[in-house]
């Protein structure tokens, strides 16, 4: 790129880019506790990440960071192994991504179907909400469990020691963001908020106004002026459960990173490189654990907001991390007076706001099924584990879809005295009365070792009183080893009821596979085969009169 187009970029990207700066830093500070890590990791990744993202991704408008997506998968592992693991988990699920991108496997993760993830976002913005209890009510010195209900249980058994001074902070400031959200959507809430709660968690350290109001200084500690903070690791991180959480996360990294990529280029009409996508968030996720951070995908909410603000350039990106550098240095240290009510308010509005009602909408008005999926993998992901919910429910999704296709796709087409006396799917064969003299069975799509049984079923059902049956492959378009051998199986069958069967329009597509059967060269042989249904038809009418 020339330093006239680089200085362009810059040029008409710095607005937008800052203003992704300043809405990032607070919530990165708020992701970063959302995830069990600590405010400063979530900053370190917002830099770090973002910044190796947006020179080496391949979409122009992405912005890489932590995010709500993840939050609760780390959360869950952050209370098993460690707030100190993440920046390792990090990395981990970076050289998974840049696996999955050398032996492009990438292209498989788009499978995992809609309700899946919808049903896992959903679980998710329950675990960020829930965990928030603590913040909300102002409790404090409660134990955590490992398991996030749990933690749950154990809030809601100290309920009776809330605080009131809590409970209005978090109270006001959520309204706060809801309303400018609906009625003023250019100002971000997050940087609406943050000033007035600095200054109250400020006044209420000096002791200038005497409201316990718990900051994050009180929880974590001051918060140093850094971008980066280079971790310890150990062999002891390695294990099951990191390899099983970083290849989890890897594939939620990248499938947020590629919606987020596809919305991004549905909106401003443009397309994206995926791959290269895929490639520069290997890197950022990388980076991020190598500089202390934790692990990152795309965020869709800094995206859209970039996309709005005019950005034309991944250079907004870049800006934006530069940006998040140059206020930490400034600022970082005020935000440690940021009320921890306030830090509730600004994750329990992205949980709000990652749940998208009109998608649940759609999957109960159009597939009860998927919908029901969408509520179980929720279920599972708050009550047992993020991870466990996504596996269960991508198995569950592939059996469904499997069982979907075991069902034979195929038209019927029923001939009498020389006329077409109707038309029908093979699976309402069993309630016709008459199937006519000849009957015309369509194989459509495939025929595999999936769908081969439910065709001998429908076959099975034609009544005696039809004799000449005509297996139509005009529709088939692929044929494996086994379906060869299940019409073995349907020949055999419908001979020994008493029919006669005949072969037609064997296409381009099946023909090399099919010739080889001995069944073929036998039919075609003894004058059984057709080149189309209409000249078989118009012979067997014939033969028959």
């Amino acid at each position: 790129m020339s330093k006239k187009a680089v200085f362009s970029n810059i040029q008409n990207n710095w607005k937008s880019g800052l203003t992704v700066a300043l809405v990032a830093l607070p919530l990165s500070l708020s992701l970063g506790v959302a995830a069990g890590a600590t405010p400063l990791m979530g900053v370190i990744t917002a830099i770090w990440a973002g910044l190796i993202a947006a020179v080496f991704g391949g979409n122009n408008y992405n912005v890489v960071g932590p995010t709500g997506a993840l939050s609760g998968i780390l959360a869950t592992y952050a209370l098993m192994y460690g707030a100190a693991s993440l920046p390792f988990l990090a990395i981990l699920s970076g050289i998974i991504i840049l696996i999955f991108y050398a032996l492009h496997w990438e292209r498989y993760i788009v499978f995992i179907p809609a309700s899946v993830v919808h049903g896992f976002t959903l679980g998710v913005a329950f675990i960020i909400g829930l965990n928030q209890l603590n913040f909300a009510l102002g409790l404090t010195g409660l134990p955590s469990h490992e398991r996030f209900f749990d933690n749950v249980i154990e809030s809601f058994s100290h309920i009776g020691e809330t605080s009131l001074v809590a409970v209005v902070l978090f109270a006001i400031a959520l309204a706060v963001i809801i309303a400018l959200r609906k009625y003023t959507p250019r100002i971000p809430g997050a940087i609406a908020i943050a000033p007035f709660g600095i200054l109250i968690g400020w006044l209420a350290e000096r002791g200038t106004i005497t409201l316990p109001v718990q900051t994050i200084a009180s929880k974590f500690g001051s918060i140093p002026n850094a971008i980066a903070s280079i971790p310890h690791f150990s062999f002891a991180m390695i294990g099951q459960g990191a390899i099983v959480a970083a290849l989890t996360i890897a594939v939620v990294a990248i499938l947020e990173t590629l919606m987020s990529a596809k919305i991004a280029d549905g909106t401003t009409k443009t397309k994206s490189d995926q791959r290269k996508e895929v490639f520069g968030l290997g890197l950022a996720n990388i980076a991020s654990g190598m500089f202390g951070g934790i692990p990152a995908t795309a965020a869709l909410a800094r995206t859209s907001l970039n996309i709005k603000s005019g950005a034309t350039h991944k250079t907004s990106a870049a800006i934006a991390s530069i940006g998040v550098v140059v206020i930490a240095l400034v600022l970082l240290t005020g935000f440690q007076y940021l009320p921890l009510a306030f830090v509730a308010a600004i994750l329990v509005s992205v949980a709000l706001f990652m749940v998208e009602r009109e998608h649940f909408i759609h999957l109960y008005r159009y597939d009860k099924k998927v919908f029901g999926l969408a509520l179980v993998v929720a279920g599972i992901t708050i009550v047992e584990d993020p991870i466990i919910g996504i596996l269960v429910g991508s198995v569950a999704a592939l059996l469904m879809f499997v069982n979907t296709l075991s069902f034979a796709e195929s038209e019927v087409t029923i001939n009498k005295g020389g006329a077409i006396v109707g038309r029908h799917r093979s699976d309402e064969l069993e309630e016709l009365e008459d199937h006519g003299d000849i009957l015309v069975y369509r194989f459509a799509g495939q025929l595999t070792y999936i769908n081969s049984q439910g065709h001998l079923q429908s076959l099975a059902h034609i009544r005696p009183e039809t004799k000449i049956i005509v297996l139509s492959f005009r529709n088939l378009f692929y044929i494996d080893i086994d379906g060869v051998d299940s019409i073995t199986e349907m020949i055999e069958m419908l001979e020994q009821n008493g029919k006669t069967v005949y072969l037609s329009s064997v296409n381009q597509h099946v023909r090399t596979v099919v010739s080889q059967a001995p069944w073929y060269a036998r039919m075609k042989q003894e004058g059984r085969k057709f080149e189309s249904v209409s000249q078989a038809l118009k012979q067997l009418t014939a033969e028959t009169k």
